[in-house]
């Protein structure tokens, strides 16, 4: 995970496709989804990967579902409404970057019963992570 400063996370969320939240029962944020496109300034090297790769994407820069929320179907419900924002724009291409070192099996699982398929890897320079990037039509 690459940490935000509330202040960075509120310029990423001002130049997103998409910024969704799902609130819990309680009234607190129970999981989250901030999408970019290939129209956004590039906002990091996997963000950057994809502008230089895809001609037209929604990239999924950000997807946080909360421990207690998880298992309830909120990463799909933002991976729908995601996909019928990216239709309505235009778009035919979600994009996305999954760890692989350190590895993140359940959100590779996740992501592959979504329909996603590799399309490249690359070590992120910030961090030293291996991602592995991922595509899904829509």
């Amino acid at each position: 995970m690459n940490a935000l400063s509330a202040a960075d996370f509120a310029a990423l969320a001002a130049v997103a496709l998409s910024a969704r939240m799902i609130e819990g029962a309680d009234g607190a944020p129970a999981a989250f989804l901030l999408a970019l496109s290939h129209e956004t300034p590039a906002q990091g090297p996997n963000h950057g990967w994809f502008l230089q790769h895809f001609p037209a994407f929604a990239y999924i820069d950000r997807v946080v579902v909360a421990q207690q929320a998880q298992g309830q179907g909120l990463g799909r419900a933002l991976y729908a409404d995601l996909r019928e924002q990216a239709r309505a724009a235009g778009l035919a291409i979600l994009a996305c970057e999954v760890n692989l070192d350190p590895p993140n099996p359940g959100s590779m699982a996740f992501h592959e019963r979504l329909g996603f398929r590799p399309a490249g890897e690359a070590t992120d320079p910030r961090n030293g992570k291996r991602v592995r990037y991922l595509t899904a039509g829509l």
